[in-house]
């Protein structure tokens, strides 16, 4: 693989903010674990004693040693995942990936329509610092925008809906937030790990975002460009059921819980997720 080629966006820098769960890990289930880097989750999907394991998205920039350390806690000294799975290509969900594979020399996957944003052809829409909700989105224009090169180690996920190294998993097409966004459902269990089709914390405050104060919501508002496909893709995932949530940011949801909020969710997504005002607002939406 050509190592060289391999780039951050020339904007990849440490964000200013910091949540009170960050480097917390959390077992959801025996093969589950969430860890919390910054404000961003990541997952580690597989049993510890196996050896055998899977990472989910990568991290917020700068975030490389604290997920190494992370992935030594639960899996051992110098242990590495079979793969790498993206939710997308947000700066928060793939800080770290270069750091990640020139240690690990582990593939990577995301959707097809991902791909421009991850090897350096295309730059996401620019965030949205006019929307309501707070300081975060205030300071979203300063967050990184530009694409990553991944180049050769990054693949398009089978487009039969398998995950590689994962598979009890189905991969499940959930775009809004960004073109090729994707979550990741195993049927047996009902286990969605939903990327940021929706939250559990209101990404757009900074008190939220701190705090962790869980409160399912829709989207990060400043960086989501169709609102009317992610209300579709939340619609879609309330209708798979998911016994246990565990989404970019927030803490996990389960049960009862989850159940209802989900549920409201997909039926008042216009009051509860789409903002008022915003220059991606009204854009693409069916009235």
């Amino acid at each position: 693989m050509e190592k060289e080629q391999l780039s951050y966006g020339s904007d990849y820098k440490p964000i200013p903010a910091t949540s009170i769960t960050s480097g917390v890990g959390i077992e959801v289930i025996p093969d589950l674990y969430c860890c919390n880097v910054q404000i961003v989750n990541i997952c580690l999907v597989g049993k510890p004693e196996s050896k055998d394991f899977i990472l989910v998205d990568a991290g917020t920039p700068g975030s490389a040693d604290t997920i190494f350390s992370m992935v030594e806690g639960r899996f051992g000294v110098d242990s590495q995942p079979k793969a790498i799975i993206l939710t997308h290509g947000h700066f928060d969900h793939v800080g770290a990936i270069l750091e990640l594979v020139k240690r690990w020399n582990v593939p990577v996957f995301a959707h097809e329509l991902e791909m421009p944003f991850l090897t350096g052809k295309e730059c996401y829409p620019a965030p949205d610092p006019s929307v309501e909700g707070g300081m975060v989105a205030k300071l979203s224009s300063l967050f990184p925008n530009e694409p990553i090169n991944l180049g050769s180690y990054v693949q398009a996920l089978p487009a039969d809906g398998r995950v590689p190294e994962m598979p009890e998993f189905k991969w499940i097409h959930t775009p809004g937030h960004t073109p090729g966004h994707v979550s990741l459902f195993r049927e047996k269990d009902r286990v969605l790990i939903v990327g940021d089709a929706f939250v559990t914390v209101k990404q757009e405050s900074l008190y939220s975002v701190l705090t962790q104060e869980l409160e399912i919501s829709g989207p990060p508002r400043y960086l989501t460009p169709d609102w009317q496909r992610s209300w579709e893709s939340v619609k879609k995932l309330e209708q798979l059921r998911p016994a246990v949530a565990v989404t970019g940011h927030g803490l996990p949801m389960i049960g009862k819980d989850l159940e209802g909020n989900l549920s409201k969710l997909a039926n008042d997504f216009d009051k509860l997720a789409i903002p008022d005002y915003g220059k991606y607002v009204g854009k693409n939406m069916k009235h």
